[in-house]
């Protein structure tokens, strides 16, 4: 037997907001029965798993121990710029001048998560 990664779990401060972020950046909508001032808020992805928003009265104060990681469908630095416009951070730049590497960016709470290659910018380093 074996367990399923039913959900992510990630606590925060307003979990309508955040979620909407996460919304936007998966292009997935919010779960339909989730509003405003809700304390859970889940935004359900293509692949059955849910990213879970748990409101907690404790502010973030160290890295995550567990992030997510992106691989963008466009190619990584035009990802980077969107999810800077839609209010992420840069907090490290690990990218190199051969395309390879990732960005870690945090969402408007601090949560890090990391930018990964697109599968056209892993074909073109390959080539």
């Amino acid at each position: 037997m074996v367990s399923v990664v039913q959900n992510v779990a990630i606590d925060c401060a307003d979990a309508y907001q955040l979620a909407r972020f996460w919304s936007m950046v998966t292009g997935r909508p919010l779960d339909p029965e989730d509003g405003p001032g809700d304390r859970e808020t889940q935004v359900p992805l293509s692949d059955g798993l849910v990213l879970y928003f748990n409101q907690v009265p404790e502010a973030k104060t160290v890295k995550n121990r567990i992030h997510l990681c992106l691989r963008p469908e466009t190619s990584r630095d035009q990802e980077v710029a969107r999810l800077l416009g839609l209010g992420a951070a840069l907090v490290a730049d690990h990218r190199h001048a051969d395309g390879s590497g990732w960005a870690v960016l945090a969402d408007p709470e601090g949560n890090e998560f990391c930018v990964l290659r697109s599968e056209s910018d892993r074909a073109a380093v390959r080539s």
